[in-house]
């Protein structure tokens, strides 16, 4: 197939064709009498590739390595860099999101007052700076290396997992699932509690931020659908589910982190949807600091940071650190 009958086929420009070539994405053969190119399937195969990730968002260097890696690893490689992708995006939405709320503001600032003081627009534009700094998520934990042996280490840490499995039993009792409810379950690692649920008859689904702990998730639980991501930017368009829960995870998050989080998971919940956490948690005003400089975020505070939301709360205390909480809106 001639480079016009390519461009024709698949609506691209001849020159965005060379463009490809000329970065290595693509090397059709040439004619020997007149050095015309050739495109075979696979040169199509790989265009419709660069386009589709074009499409995404992806830039062109990324799209060199996504397209070696295939030829090495395969389709899983794709998909991780496709997931990837899609919550970047989800997370420049969200951030999007808040810069419109911050001018929203203003507007309506403006439209009550007449006049829009400096020091009001330097504090409507200094809260969503702190806003979107604290959105930026690390990975301290090194969960990809610890995918593999997560469930055994579950196992074995009784002091970080002490009463794992009864703390998961109590999120399915207390959140009480509805066959063919929805649920959301963030930080779920290999899938343990959302397990649970599935069981239940839920359609559920795992963020995480850890590829190879979604790797593992779907081996185990094929049926469930996982998308890369974390608490402060759910890869969800809003009012999506039933229920949000989430199990020893939400301690890696700051203060100010774990209340952006709260809002995150009310923006993808339905607006009756509830909310449950198990995790490390302390009776004392001051909190503690775990393991890995973790804070453990003060029971009491937590309570508060969802009442002033809107939401009314039961909580158990399982042993000296682990507490459950469920969330549940007023209206």
């Amino acid at each position: 197939m001639k480079i016009k009958e390519v461009s024709d086929r698949l609506k691209i420009s001849q020159r965005a064709i060379r463009f490809y070539e000329e970065k290595g994405l693509i090397a059709p053969s040439k004619q020997n009498d007149n050095h015309y190119r050739v495109f075979d399937e696979e040169d199509i195969w790989r265009l419709q590739t660069i386009i589709a990730l074009r499409e995404s968002g992806m830039v062109v260097s990324d799209i060199q390595k996504v397209l070696s890696d295939i030829e090495v690893q395969g389709y899983n490689q794709l998909q991780y860099f496709l997931e990837l992708q899609r919550s970047v995006m989800f997370a420049k939405w969200i951030e999007m999101k808040q810069i419109i709320e911050t001018t929203d503001e203003m507007i309506e600032s403006l439209k009550n007052n007449q006049v829009l003081q400096l020091d009001d627009i330097y504090t409507l534009a200094e809260g969503s700076r702190r806003l979107r700094e604290q959105r930026t998520w690390e990975d301290k934990w090194g969960f990809d290396h610890l995918a593999s042996e997560h469930d055994q280490l579950v196992q074995e840490n009784q002091r970080k997992y002490k009463d794992y499995e009864e703390a998961l039993r109590l999120i399915v009792k207390w959140v009480s699932p509805v066959r063919g409810e929805r649920g959301l379950d963030i930080g779920t690692g290999t899938g343990n509690l959302a397990g649970r649920l599935i069981v239940e008859g839920v359609v559920m689904a795992g963020v995480d931020q850890s590829i190879e702990m979604l790797k593992k998730c779907q081996r185990k639980f094929p049926e469930m659908e996982t998308k890369l991501g974390n608490f402060l930017a759910l890869p969800y368009l809003d009012g999506k589910f039933d229920f949000v829960v989430s199990s020893f995870a939400f301690h890696h998050l700051t203060d100010d982190q774990k209340r952006l989080a709260i809002k995150e998971m009310r923006r993808v919940l339905k607006p009756h949807g509830r909310i449950c956490i198990a995790d490390l948690m302390t009776d004392s005003i001051e909190g503690a600091v775990g393991e890995k400089g973790e804070d453990y975020i003060p029971l009491s505070e937590l309570v508060d940071v969802f009442e002033s939301n809107g939401y009314i709360t039961k909580h158990f205390k399982m042993n000296e650190l682990l507490h459950i909480i469920l969330a549940v809106p007023i209206r």
